[in-house]
């Protein structure tokens, strides 16, 4: 062990160098930067919430790669074969006068994959989006339990590898000419099953190393990777979709198990183990022995000067805030975890988590069916479709950031999504009427309902997850935040699974965009009491405030 002293505030640290309970890139890392680069010591904490930004970002990002792909390939799975080349096999050979052996296909149905080229495909292929995203909310809910429970680093490895397996299984299906219907609900059933590892994982970590402060930036930026992997998965389904769509799930699926190995070696899932948090005595002594106390909220906050009350009201300060977890120098507290009525007595969880239900109904029908929509409401081929539908996505980063920016800016996470939905409504109708006008007028049109479309999802999902999961009332409970993340996005996933399902079974494009426009209104509807709430509180914040000036 050995000591550290900062010179611009007198702290001494102690840690290890080689930190022993931290994963082992950690501590390789670690010791080496010990000997090459001593000012590593000094900033470890900043570097340590980088790396946990940055591993957490890329993980997500891999669990919607390996998720895109099939809206891609469904758009080959079935199409109109009178526009497809015919194979080297039908065609005449060179130099020859008379085609070959071989018959002509005089079928509408010979380029499709069975057992997809039957005339009820739309239901068939709605199937499989269903049976990923039941399994998916269903697990969900387990999902968050677990994590609670286990260590988030072995959670998160094992999930991303095991997805990784399936997706590449996916794709091994026309490899081996395997045609089983059943094949293909299995593998995505399991898929949806291991995808549930994803989420509650990362947001539970995220929330452990930082703080209330600027949480809806934070996580709006943060969020960007759930758009970012769908347009990572776009691509690289895209470019072999109309060559060989196997490789559409394979080359995601490879990628999505090499990083859960990184995740393995190099992620820290809670600022004790690297000797990042400080404890509530350290921080009281340290306030009564300088004259003065540091900020709780704010990790990097200069020592200030204080009179004796004021070291006294620093010390209250500890005492009623410490139990909320979220800040790094804060010692979690070691209560028991909640369980779901438990997190479901929290006020405004349910609220959120209906309204979430139908905002991702929206959500996923888009991720799931837009390639294939553009195609069938345009002229352009599979790849352009594709391509096009990552307008959408885009939409959704820049949407997740301004969400948080005015959750933050006006602390009212409600009325922000309830204004957003609103806008995002017609939007919606107006995409169906005009989007097929031009290529360009389709890509604008995207972009805006991607906007209004992903924000209040993604607010909804992680800032205001994470805050209700370190709500008051749960005096200090510090495991809860996996279990409210999971039944908040558990209870979403439903609405995810339905929505593809209903598309593939309602009639005609029009009525699947208003029943898109009905769950729109629905999750709005439902936050309105929440949002009538914060508007009450923010006039009365301001009567109060020009009365004492």
């Amino acid at each position: 062990m050995q000591r550290i002293r900062i010179p611009s505030t007198g702290r001494q640290h102690r840690m290890s160098s080689t930190y022993p309970n931290a994963p082992i890139g950690i501590r390789l890392i670690s010791y080496l930067s010990g000997k090459l680069c001593p000012r590593f010591q000094l900033n470890r904490v900043l570097w340590f919430k980088c790396s946990v930004l940055g591993l957490t970002y890329l993980a997500y990002t891999c669990y919607h790669m390996t998720r895109k792909p099939i809206s891609v390939v469904k758009s080959v799975l079935h199409r109109n074969c009178s526009t497809v080349t015919l194979p080297p096999e039908f065609v005449t050979p060179a130099g020859g006068s008379s085609p070959t052996d071989t018959p002509l296909p005089t079928d509408g149905t010979w380029c499709d994959y069975p057992p997809f080229d039957q005339p009820d495909f739309n239901s068939l292929l709605g199937t499989l989006d269903s049976s990923f995203l039941f399994s998916y909310a269903i697990a969900m809910f387990f999902a968050g339990f677990i994590a609670e429970r286990v260590s988030l680093r072995y959670f998160l490895a094992l999930g991303m590898a095991f997805s990784g397996v399936f997706c590449y299984l996916f794709g091994m299906a026309k490899v081996y000419d395997i045609h089983s219907l059943w094949y293909f609900i299995a593998v995505q059933a399991l898929a949806g099953m291991f995808q549930t590892t994803g989420w509650p994982g990362v947001v539970t970590i995220v929330g452990r190393w930082f703080g209330k402060s600027k949480r809806g930036l934070i996580f709006g930026i943060w969020n960007s990777h759930t758009s970012i992997g769908n347009v990572l998965g776009t691509l690289i389904a895209a470019h072999y979709v109309e060559t060989d769509w196997s490789l559409s799930f394979i080359v995601p699926g490879f990628l999505m198990g090499l990083f859960g190995f990184v995740m393995f070696l190099f992620l820290v899932e809670r600022p004790e183990i690297v000797d990042c948090q400080e404890k509530v005595g350290d921080v009281q002594q340290r306030g009564a022995s300088a004259g003065g106390y540091r900020r709780m909220d704010d990790s990097v906050s200069d020592i200030e000067d204080a009179t004796t009350d004021e070291v006294i009201n620093a010390e209250q300060e500890v005492n009623e805030r410490t139990p909320i977890i979220g800040s790094i120098n804060r010692a979690p507290p070691r209560d028991a975890a909640i369980g779901f009525l438990g997190a479901l007595r929290i006020p405004g969880v349910v609220e959120f988590s209906l309204s979430l239900f139908f905002s991702k109904l929206v959500s996923y029908t888009f991720l799931f069916w837009l390639p294939f929509y553009i195609q069938h409401s345009t002229s352009m081929g599979a790849k352009l479709s594709a391509d096009v539908s990552i307008v959408f996505d885009i939409g959704g980063i820049v949407g997740a950031i301004a969400a948080g920016m005015l959750s933050d800016a006006s602390g009212m996470p409600a009325t922000t999504c309830t204004g957003m939905l609103a806008i995002a409504a017609p939007l919606l109708l107006i995409y169906r009427c005009w989007g097929s006008v031009s290529l360009s007028v389709n890509i604008l049109l995207l972009f805006v309902v991607g906007l209004m479309v992903n924000g209040p999802y993604a607010l909804i999902t992680t800032s205001v997850s994470a805050e209700l999961g370190q709500h008051s009332s749960l005096n200090g409970n510090s495991k809860a935040l996996a279990t409210v993340t999971a039944i908040i996005d558990g209870t979403g996933s439903i609405g995810a699974a339905i929505g593809p399902l209903l598309a593939g079974m309602v009639s005609g494009w029009s009525n699947v965009f208003y029943m898109l426009v009905i769950s729109d209104v629905m999750a709005l509807v439902l936050l309105l009491r929440i949002s009538s709430k914060e508007c009450s509180r923010r006039n009365y914040n301001r009567r109060l405030n020009v009365r004492i000036e």
